[in-house]
């Protein structure tokens, strides 16, 4: 009875365990690579690591993380056996592997990839020093934009034209259009503001107030413009910003003072390895002779700030690099676009969860987070970002002044050539309307008519 009562009292106290126990932890394989898995102390940290978290956060599981044994990512052997955290979990001694692994045809036949959940591509490093500034025959017109310059060109036609019917039209400039020389014609309207504008000064100035009102807010456009493209110009020829020398895979094979090479064996060693594209054949061609691959991503970072070199990798590690060392810039070009995904065994059900989790931390914009965190940019030239042309949208109040003061200098001549017709109807007893447009045609007509009889003495002459 007492043997009887022992079992029964195993029987429960095994059957209360397994009730008790929580699920297995899943076991996760990765590697170290700036800045996806780094180490601080004994735990690791760092963009997989934090995203990790958070897709263990969302769908509930527990894991272990360990680095993958053999330090590689993921290929086959000559036997076709998987090396790396690929291997791995292939033989089941992984759960799954989370790190920065290309997304490939290859892979997605071995082992079930997820969504990406990083972009990338393929692009080059080199010193900066490799680098040379860019000259220009039009580089006085940097500092400005096409639309600003579109801007300056259309407010000096207008100002001009508006000078021009201002001094036309006030009597305070000519009173008797038949005795009176007129001084201000149109290229001679354009010729005062030109001065103007060059903080030269071109005489005759106008006399009456309208000219005046409309001259001296031309003078402040002219004096804030100049002092904007001076500011910029200045800024432009400081700045420490360089344009580097090879800008693409194109110019890059076609040289050969800069040697280059990528990490051999890797995906980008394969992918110039297999693409038929000439410039990228002919780049696998240069690796192959000159044995200028790498074996990893830090020993071609170190050959690129020595100078003389261009490293060819993935724009993730890339970037790294360049916000880390000041001396390193970055092609603007980059090819094969790629992702990075975490891989999982054949049939695994959870990758249809992990691909939804990975999808919902985009949405969410966490996945855009923690890229800000870990490529955070500590080196930032002194003169911060590159300088800009200037905008017309930044001094649309200035153009504003100007527009109000050509508005203002015309209405104020019409008001003068108004008050002298409602005198002259008086005296000749007369509608001020006719009188007034009288006095108009005459004042257009007059300048045509002088034009024609100065022309006429110069020929007779």
């Amino acid at each position: 009875m007492k043997a009887l009562i022992g079992l029964v009292v195993c029987a429960v106290a095994l059957l209360s365990g397994c009730c008790t126990a929580g699920p297995a932890a899943l076991s996760i394989t990765t590697i170290l690579q700036e800045p996806c898995t780094m180490t601080q102390g004994s735990e690791l940290e760092g963009y997989c690591i934090d995203l990790l978290a958070e897709i263990a956060k969302k769908l509930g599981f527990k894991y272990e993380v360990h680095l993958v044994k053999d330090g590689k990512y993921g290929r086959q052997d000559e036997s076709g056996n998987w090396l790396g955290m690929i291997g791995e979990v292939v033989r089941g001694e992984a759960d799954l592997a989370v790190a920065a692994l290309t997304l490939t045809a290859t892979r997605e036949l071995s082992v079930e990839m997820s969504t990406p959940f990083l972009q990338t591509g393929v692009g080059f490093i080199l010193s900066r020093d490799l680098g040379s500034e860019e000259s220009h025959f039009v580089s006085f017109l940097f500092p400005f934009s096409t639309e600003m310059w579109v801007g300056v060109l259309v407010a000096f036609l207008v100002t001009g034209l508006c000078i021009y019917l201002v001094a036309r039209i006030s009597p305070c400039e000519w009173a008797d259009p038949e005795t009176d020389e007129h001084s201000f014609t149109l290229l001679h309207s354009f010729w005062y503001i030109t001065g103007a504008l060059t903080l030269q000064g071109a005489g005759p100035h106008p006399k009456g107030l309208s000219g005046r009102i409309i001259s001296a807010i031309w003078w402040v456009f002219a004096v804030v413009l100049l002092a904007c493209y001076f500011s910029n110009f200045n800024t432009m020829l400081r700045s420490d910003t360089k344009h580097v020398s090879v800008k693409n895979f194109d110019e890059l094979a076609r040289q050969d003072v800069i040697d280059y090479g990528t990490v051999e064996g890797g995906t980008t060693f394969n992918f110039f390895k297999n693409s038929n594209n000439p410039t990228y054949r002919r780049i696998f061609q240069h690796m192959e002779r000159k044995k200028s691959c790498v074996p990893s991503v830090e020993e071609g970072i170190r050959r690129a700030q020595e100078g003389n070199y261009a490293f060819i990798g993935e724009a993730a590690s890339l970037d790294l690099a360049v916000a880390r060392y000041c001396n390193l810039i970055r092609s603007s070009e980059l090819i094969a676009m790629r992702g990075y995904s975490i891989a999982a065994p054949l049939g695994s059900p959870m990758m249809k969860n992990i691909t939804v989790a990975i999808l919902q931390l985009s949405e969410s914009g966490e996945l855009a987070y923690l890229q800000s965190k870990w490529w955070a940019n500590s080196c930032m030239p002194d003169g911060g970002q590159a300088p800009q042309a200037l905008q017309a949208h930044l001094l649309r109040g200035l153009f504003m002044l100007l527009a109000l003061g050509c508005g203002l200098g015309l209405l104020i001549a019409l008001l003068e050539l108004a008050s002298k017709a409602r005198d002259q109807a008086k005296d000749q007893k007369k509608s001020c309307c006719s009188v007034l447009s009288a006095e108009l045609s005459q004042r257009f007509r007059s300048g045509r008519a002088n034009a024609g009889t100065e022309t006429s003495e110069k020929s007779k002459a």
